[in-house]
């Protein structure tokens, strides 16, 4: 009854409703199982890339072009929560300046997720956040992932297509290569073009990407503070079509996430850490109990 009146109040513009109803899915109090469905147009694309490289400025940016045809985006901001007090800063939404667009504030729905228990960068749950958006009536969402890193290709459990947002002064292609990001990569952005080794940063990825890969994923340029080369990546994002190279890569890491959903949701889960703190269970012991079903 909950589900059905909030989504019903959702579809209908009550923001105060979804806002409520996504706390319910993070929380774990209101469950959704949301169907993946491959298709040429995506529907949720993952904006992910080391901090620093303006990832927030440039999706600003990029939803104002978005919005200019009255195509409603809903975007989830992950935040890492700190692993000794829990707690996250949550503060993406002081970059962006199209939520208070008198003209395009009710075309875009930003909502920050902390990672909370989540081992990688892409918190489960934020699946079901982004299948409960869309069921709500958002054409598309837009999850800005934290960090960079082996963790950071977690994306792949939850988006259709996934964005690498690149800087200069980031090293060499085989850095990029490393953080395991590259591989799963539909297209890559290398922001603040205006900065001297921005141009020399692109080819080299392009170097990098050429190398035994016949259809390499495209790399373009952007300045988030100029405007450079907006329009076009809006446009090149907007048309992305998924690479094949990465298909077994993305449902393992679907896999793994649906795994990690089923563990973190056991009703023993803090017991069980509690335990296994004092000492009162092994870890095998403890990696059984979660094993089993809740009743």
């Amino acid at each position: 009854m909950f589900l059905q009146q909030m989504v019903s109040l959702a579809r209908q513009g009550d923001r105060r409703a979804l806002a409520r109803l996504l706390s319910s899915i993070e929380n774990g109090e209101t469950i959704l199982e949301p169907e993946i469905e491959e298709s040429d147009e995506w529907r949720i694309l993952a904006l992910t890339g080391p901090p620093g490289v303006g990832k927030s400025c440039l999706l600003d940016r990029l939803l104002h072009v978005w919005t200019d045809d009255g195509t409603k985006i809903a975007v989830l901001a992950v935040d890492p929560s700190s692993p000794r007090s829990g707690g996250a800063l949550l503060g993406d939404r002081v970059r962006m300046t199209v939520v208070d667009h008198p003209e395009k504030k009710d075309l875009v729905y930003v909502r920050s997720v902390a990672t909370r228990k989540s081992s990688g960068s892409v918190p489960s749950v934020v699946q079901e956040m982004a299948a409960c958006l869309l069921m709500t009536g958002w054409d598309r969402v837009i999850i800005e992932t934290v960090g960079a890193g082996q963790s950071e290709v977690r994306c792949a459990a939850v988006a259709d297509r996934i964005v690498l947002i690149e800087g200069p002064a980031r090293g060499d292609g085989v850095q990029a290569e490393k953080a395991g990001l590259l591989e799963l990569a539909d297209a890559i952005l290398v922001n603040k073009s205006d900065l001297p080794g921005a141009e020399r940063h692109a080819n080299e990825l392009r170097e990098s990407l050429q190398l035994g890969n016949p259809t390499p994923p495209e790399v373009q340029l952007v300045s988030a503070l100029r405007g450079d080369g907006i329009d076009e990546a809006a446009v090149l994002l907007m048309g992305l079509q998924q690479t094949s190279r990465a298909e077994r890569a993305r449902w393992r890491e679907r896999i793994l996430s649906h795994h990690e959903r089923q563990i973190l949701n056991h009703s023993e889960f803090n017991d069980i850490l509690t335990n296994l703190e004092e000492g009162l269970i092994g870890f095998d012991e403890a990696y059984v109990k979660l094993r089993e079903v809740d009743e």
